[in-house]
């Protein structure tokens, strides 16, 4: 599915545009080489993309029926999407707390689904929590999940965590550490150990929006 989006006036869809269409190089990381931004582009209505039209934006369509194994309809819609040579980026973008927060809001068949597709990653993982995973941090973990998903079926994929730092209008962290801080937390809730089997593919970066 492709989402249209409108530009961004505040928060994470705010500053993630604007990273991607004018400031590319706020979004670096030392493990990756230029990255070729795919989404969200200004000549594309600003559109993020989810099941299987992102998979086709990142040259994946081979995936398609596996990922219909792996987790229903309206899956994570991504804040980003990029290649850098052979290795595919997915992003998460946050600009404020709050928005760490959410829950699976599937109905039952779908969740069923999603539950049992968390089971296998859980197990993975090594996860020891009995906090489910869609409660509370439901967004975080599916974001995992298909992180996961791509690298069992031999995908170079990395999971860019994007925390923006201090935007005023939403109160957001004034530094990355708090950003790390927030992460650790959940990683505990969820029972992650500290060097589960997609940690190194997690890459944090901390735009300063004041920068921009």
């Amino acid at each position: 599915m492709r989402v249209p989006q409108k530009a961004g006036t505040r928060g994470s869809l705010k500053w993630m545009q604007r990273a991607v269409n004018d400031r590319p190089s706020v979004l670096s990381h030392p493990e990756l080489g230029t990255i070729e931004w795919l989404s969200p582009l200004a000549g594309d209505d600003f559109a993020e993309y989810r099941d299987q039209a992102f998979l086709d934006l990142l040259g994946l369509s081979r995936l398609a029926s596996d990922l219909d194994e792996f987790w229903p309809r309206r899956g994570p819609q991504w804040d980003a999407l990029g290649r850098s040579g052979d290795t595919v980026v997915l992003v998460e973008a946050k600009a404020h707390l709050d928005e760490m927060f959410s829950t699976c809001q599937a109905g039952e068949g779908s969740r069923r689904r999603i539950e049992a597709s968390f089971d296998h990653v859980r197990e993975a993982l090594g996860a020891t929590s009995a906090l489910r995973w869609t409660e509370r941090f439901y967004q975080y973990a599916n974001r995992l999940a298909h992180l996961w998903f791509l690298r069992k079926l031999g995908v170079d994929a990395r999971l860019m965590l994007v925390g923006f730092v201090n935007d005023g209008d939403v109160n957001g962290p004034s530094s990355p550490e708090e950003w790390h801080s927030a992460y650790r937390m959940i990683d505990n809730a969820l029972g992650l150990p500290g060097h589960h089997a997609v940690a190194p593919q997690i890459l944090h970066v901390h735009p300063d929006v004041d920068n921009f």
